[in-house]
């Protein structure tokens, strides 16, 4: 049966939010509503997520098959893109397209970051973490992953 495709503000701003912590980043806790799944897309993620001062929002990264974009809600952080560092606030967007710059966020500031998340779900996804040298692999939600150094030509 097919869901209704809307969810009103006061519903999604009664969902309880998921507490994510990084596979990679113990200090990368975003608290997530998945709105998308309530409405049951799966080629699609869309996230409305919050994270609190002090906290990052991932590992610094990179997809090589997913895209994924992040529109400021309210609050402030600093978007850490490619080598720069970027202030970013509400209504700034960011897009990163396969093989983008890698990227992550991190609140320094002393309100709560939010933010609407989305992306594509491709069945399988590469997604390297160049600060600490691995590389993850997603294929039809099982994840793995390997240190680069690990891997070689074949």
């Amino acid at each position: 049966m097919m869901k209704h495709p809307l969810l009103k503000a006061a519903t999604i701003k009664n969902l309880p939010e998921k507490v994510h912590v990084h596979q990679f980043n113990e200090k990368a806790v975003r608290h997530t509503r998945s709105l998308g799944d309530l409405l049951g897309l799966s080629r699609s993620g869309i996230h409305l997520v919050r994270v609190e001062p002090g906290f990052e929002t991932t590992q610094f990264h990179f997809h090589h098959h997913d895209e994924e974009f992040i529109y400021i809600l309210s609050g402030r952080g600093i978007a850490e893109i490619g080598d720069g560092e970027f202030e970013i606030g509400p209504g700034d967007f960011m897009a990163f397209v396969q093989g983008s710059l890698p990227h992550a966020m991190r609140n320094p500031f002393d309100t709560d970051l939010t933010y609407l998340m989305g992306g594509n779900r491709n069945d399988i996804d590469i997604c390297d973490y160049p600060r600490i040298n691995r590389r993850m692999y997603r294929v039809n939600g099982i994840k793995t992953y390997v240190n680069l150094d690990d891997v070689h030509d074949v």
